[in-house]
């Protein structure tokens, strides 16, 4: 296929994105309207990193939320800037299981402790064009937080590349995919998107806010359910509340999504040896490699 067949091909699909998106968005923006309005706790249910394939995954990139109906005020309310408060919990109470999984590519590290940290508030992924800076809740999504805690203090994100950029014009999102350990984000590599820490736990917090522009989520593949691992995207657009809420939501970006939108103007590769359809297919031409994650 010529570059300029693979553009109309693109232009093509994008325009079928945005009428599903339009048919879709008073629903949508009804639901983020809902949960606002109303102050709804978060209650730990469930999540998702990519074990298996990747992002949104084997191509969720196309799920469109099932929403609740539109109400008057919707359209006028904003999205979400940080995630709602919860109740507090205590680290006894709470007991995380996180089952070995050798089904797909992986770096083993070792399994994480049961009992989370509660005190956590901030993860920094250090990246080789700045920081970002994300919020957390651990009395959300403890297990979620706990296993990214034990990962990047056992150095399992240190030096490993971004695989997945995707924009409105290429997926109909706009987010960036990290956390394969295994992934080389070459353009080339047919595997890309499939890696995981050699570990699965269970969902948490599927859902709880739609995944606006900031949000961070744990990511699986479509139709998947506890199969969470070192997976996460993290939203750019309020174009992604079209995201069906399969997700962990694991926090909110405070500062550092203009690195993001600054390598996304660079471009990206397109992977046609990508094995699972859409997982690594796009990765960033001008590379986002992490140099190490840091919860406190």
């Amino acid at each position: 296929m010529s570059g300029d067949d693979r553009q109309s091909e693109l232009a093509r699909e994008h325009k079928e994105r945005q009428e599903k998106r339009a048919a879709a968005e008073q629903t949508a923006k009804a639901r983020r309207n809902t949960f606002i309005g109303a102050g709804v706790a978060v209650v730990v249910v469930a999540g998702g990193v990519f074990a298996a394939t990747t992002l949104v995954g084997g191509d969720d990139s196309q799920k469109v939320s099932a929403a609740s109906t539109p109400s008057a005020s919707a359209s006028t309310s904003p999205p979400p800037t940080s995630l709602p408060s919860t109740a507090p919990k205590k680290a006894k109470d709470i007991s995380c299981a996180y089952k070995r999984d050798n089904s797909v590519p992986h770096k083993f590290v070792g399994l994480p402790g049961q009992r989370p940290n509660l005190k956590l508030k901030t993860m920094t992924v250090t990246t080789n064009h700045g920081d970002i800076v994300i919020e957390i809740d651990p009395n959300s999504t403890p297990c979620s937080v706990n296993s990214m805690a034990f990962l990047a203090k056992k150095g399992f994100y240190e030096n490993t590349k971004c695989h997945r950029l995707v924009t409105p014009e290429t997926a109909g999102l706009f987010l960036l995919q990290c956390g394969d350990p295994q992934a080389k984000a070459d353009g080339k590599n047919p595997t890309d998107g499939q890696g995981n820490a050699g570990y699965t736990f269970l969902d948490e917090a599927v859902g709880v806010v739609p995944y606006t522009r900031g949000v961070v989520f744990l990511t699986q593949p479509e139709g998947a359910e506890g199969q969470n691992s070192s997976q996460f995207a993290i939203s750019v657009s309020d174009e992604n509340t079209q995201i069906q809420p399969d997700y962990s939501t694991l926090g909110m970006v405070t500062s550092g999504l203009e690195i993001i939108e600054k390598v996304a103007k660079d471009g990206f590769l397109i992977n046609k040896d990508d094995i699972t359809g859409d997982g690594g297919s796009t990765a960033p031409k001008n590379p986002i490699i992490i140099k190490k994650v840091t919860l406190k």
